[in-house]
């Protein structure tokens, strides 16, 4: 851990006020329950070059449009809407505590984990010498989603008189929390009314102007130790609404001050007016111990259900914790009634602007066998946008449904046309949205969640529709070049995203990017089985909706079977001509640079571009080896008339291993998996750096700006799915383990086919799953070459053979 950091293994602490490190906190220690979060920062501070307060609600999003350089540049924002924490207190007619670091004698922060719980304990000092300290405790409650509840205990330790405590909810709130976006749009709310409902409630309700979403925030502040008030006011000035309280008080005398929040937008369902919900919730929520309370004990049912140890590796076990902390609380049952899909940075910054990229790859398949529900929900946003993804192709000239490579409210590409180089500080041309790529992702990611429940309902419902849907955009965007009697695809982005387009050519785009041909095969392929597990008769429902032609599926085979896969120095090419491009000096880079995660930004500033080297940001080849096992990797090069044995895969691997920048957290996670079974060490490794990406802030200070949703969720698939060697193959659970030094034993549980709580135990030398009694069917389970039933109530152990 970092300095000034503790981790007991539920608990993450911070000793000390640390300006340099308080944005990489607020990120980290934020908390939220899938509907609503709160960034870490203290109740007393304001946006500014050390604090960024942030509230956000999944799915909220603002358009905004910025004059820049002669252009209208156009942005849609994950919205921060009215903070609702502001709590603050000033002893004896002194200023009012705003957090500086000259007012702070002793502070620690403290995130535990296991009851979901932000506490913080302060000793301040304001110019008069009068000492208070501060203990306040913080949660957004799991079960009731509009919910935020804060408590303060305020101590006079060398003074007595009067002390009084400042409540508000500020509406003068904006997105400013990515510095890189400084001077595009912010202002992403528009203030309507502030006033006071009955019972001391206040109320702030404002709307976004573009989307015109009402949000009303009401907050409810009382006393409940510490003896009667002697005076409440209420108040409000250009952008706030408060409630200030005084009460007299002498050392030795706690005041407790609860404060309970409550949010509401226009669109949550089962209410009339947002405004009126908002108050009745504030008012009638229980007190804060009685909150918290019952906020644990659905934190425990989730810890249950997701449990994982890492017998003797506590390092990892302890940054495990944190990071399965991040992904329960911004993706859960409420976020699967919502319309909202997964935010890269979840919500917790405002890097990406909110937006939905293809993360959900790396989050959803950790879902799927412990949250089936949230990943049915998740994969639901994409559905809803499927007429979206339609018009996007037909307007490109296209059949079926072109995904945008960054999705906001309604499914429209958001990627944005230029993008900022900090370190050039030049503004250039973005041309991301040809990450054609995405389509295959969300493919992808419905028949994993198929194969992981078994869910024919969600298959014939939805699945299949848009498995067709990405399959005839394939089809179709595919074009046959009869000199080499194959398939190409032409003019797109594969996910390396340092190369954009060849350094002779005049226009962005490459041609027969291998990750992208190859995932089309397999969409092209998987669509044909899904229909055929579909009844006779829902086939013939979705063949007359869509329009589908008898010889569609007989066309998806055919190109399945041609695509394009280009070779040189005898490894898989990244794309056509590939090999043409020159070597870069790492080196003299390296020794230039130190650290040259983001290559793409410092040879643009050397008015140079990646383009011309064989550089890759993150695995591009190689992500194929991350979302299929070896042996069906082979089977679907071989339907595409190639052979793809170890020997190939292993010198592709390291090939790209050394022209690799690891420019995302992401890379890690995709090495570390892509070598767990030919170099465990360095699988072991890039796992480690994995683990340290956002406890470490690695990047430097991308954490601050929004944690990195996928490479923790990565992480924990890695630990759970990709060393065990988990997989779902026709109704059977399939386990083939290879755990690399310093990991292991290992015990994790899994919700599969109707079980919950299934229990795996791993080590070197045996593997076994259990299940918990019941009337459940049994379930088929293959361990290595072993393959048997496993009874509701019993546990089948296989030894493992030792590996090489």
């Amino acid at each position: 851990m970092p300095p000034g950091v503790e981790h007991d293994g539920w608990t993450l602490r911070y000793a000390g006020f640390d300006p340099q490190q308080e944005g990489l906190r607020e990120a980290l220690c934020a908390l939220g329950n899938g509907y609503l979060a709160t960034r870490g920062a203290a109740p007393e501070t304001q946006a500014d070059a050390v604090h960024y307060p942030g509230t956000y609600l999944a799915g909220l999003y603002d358009r905004s449009v910025t004059r820049l350089a002669g252009h209208a540049v156009e942005n849609e924002d994950l919205v921060n809407i009215p903070n609702w924490l502001p709590l603050t207190f000033r002893a004896q007619d002194g200023d009012w505590f705003t957090g500086r670091a000259q007012e702070i004698v002793e502070h620690t922060v403290a995130l535990d984990m296991r009851h979901g719980i932000l506490s913080r304990h302060s000793r301040v000092r304001n110019a008069a010498g009068r000492i208070t300290a501060v203990r306040q405790k913080r949660l957004v409650h799991l079960v009731f989603p509009h919910i935020a509840a804060l408590q303060t205990t305020l101590e006079a330790e060398n003074w007595s008189g009067g002390l009084e405590v400042r409540s508000a909810v500020d509406g003068g709130v904006r997105n400013t929390g990515v510095a890189r976006y400084q001077g595009l749009a912010d202002c992403h709310l528009a203030l309507r009314r502030k006033h006071t409902a009955d019972a001391g409630v206040i109320v702030l309700e404002a709307e976004t102007p573009a989307s015109r979403v009402r949000i009303a925030t009401a907050a409810r502040t009382r006393l409940t130790t510490g003896g009667p008030p002697s005076e409440v006011r209420t108040w409000t000035d250009a952008t706030r609404i408060g409630t200030d309280i005084a009460v007299p008080v002498a050392p030795g005398r706690r005041v407790v001050v609860e404060k309970v929040a409550a949010v509401y937008t226009g669109r949550d369902p089962a209410i009339g007016d947002p405004v009126q919900a908002a108050v009745q919730s504030a008012g009638e929520a229980a007190d804060f111990e009685e909150l918290a309370a019952s906020h644990a004990r659905h934190w425990a049912e989730l810890w249950s259900r997701c449990h994982l140890d890492l017998e003797g590796a506590p390092e990892t076990e302890r940054t495990t914790r944190l990071y399965t902390f991040h992904i329960l609380q911004t993706l859960t049952t409420h976020t699967a009634e919502l319309d909202a899909g997964v935010p890269a940075r979840g919500l917790h910054g405002e890097a990406y602007r909110g937006h939905v990229f293809w993360d959900e790859l790396f989050v959803l398949p950790y879902l799927n066998l412990r949250l089936p529900e949230v990943s049915r929900g998740l994969l639901r946003y994409r559905y809803r946008r499927l007429g979206a993804a339609r018009r996007a192709a037909h307007d490109a000239g296209y059949q079926g449904a072109m995904f945008p490579w960054q999705s906001g409210s309604d499914g429209r590409e958001e990627t944005p046309a230029v993008h900022l180089n900090p370190q050039s500080g030049r503004w250039l041309p973005d041309h991301s949205h040809l990450q054609r790529h995405v389509g295959s992702a969300v493919a992808y990611n419905v028949w994993q969640y198929f194969q992981a429940t078994g869910d024919h309902a969600y298959l014939a419902a939805e699945g299949a529709e848009l498995l067709i849907e990405i399959a005839r955009f394939w089809a179709d965007l595919a074009r046959y070049d009869p000199v080499l009697r194959r398939y190409r695809i032409r003019g797109v982005m594969g996910p390396d995203e340092y190369h954009d387009a060849y350094p002779w050519a005049a226009e962005p785009g490459l041609d027969d990017n291998t990750y992208t041909n190859v995932m089309a095969s397999w969409v092209l392929h998987t669509a044909g089985r899904a229909l055929d597990l579909l009844p006779a008769y829902r086939r013939a429902e979705l063949a007359d909706r869509l329009r589908l032609g008898n010889g569609e599926p007989a066309h998806w085979d055919h190109v399945s079977r041609k695509l394009r896969v280009c070779f040189h120095d005898d490894v898989i090419s990244q794309f056509h001509r590939y090999g043409d491009l020159a070597e870069l000096d790492w080196d003299a880079y390296r020794e230039r640079y130190g650290d040259i995660r983001r290559l793409d930004r410092i040879l643009e500033a050397e008015g140079d571009t990646p383009n011309r080297y064989r550089v890759s940001k993150q695995a591009d080849v190689l992500m194929l080896a991350y979302l299929f096992p070896p042996d069906e990797l082979a089977r679907i090069f071989a339907r595409l008339g190639y052979a793809c044995d170890h020997d190939l895969l292993d010198r592709t691997m390291r090939y790209y291993l050394q022209r690799t920048a690891h420019g995302s957290t992401l890379s890690a996670v995709v090495h570390a998996w892509v070598l767990a079974r030919s170099d465990r060490a360095a699988s072991g490794r890039f796992l480690h750096e994995a683990m340290a990406a956002d406890v470490h802030d690695v990047q430097g200070g991308t954490t601050a700006e929004g944690i990195h949703l996928g490479a923790m969720a990565g992480c924990l698939d890695l630990l759970t799915r990709g060393y065990p060697g988990m997989e779902v193959q026709e109704d059977t659970l399939v386990l083939d383990p290879a755990l690399p030094a310093g990991i292991g034993p290992l015990e994790f549980h899994l919700r599969y086919r109707g079980h919950w709580g299934v229990r795996v135990h791993i080590s070197h030398r045996a593997a076994s799953v259990s299940l918990r009694p019941g009337q459940q069917a049994p379930i088929r389970v293959r361990i290595g070459s072993g393959e048997g039933t496993v009874e509701a109530g019993s546990t089948w152990r296989v030894a493992l053979p030792p590996r090489a």
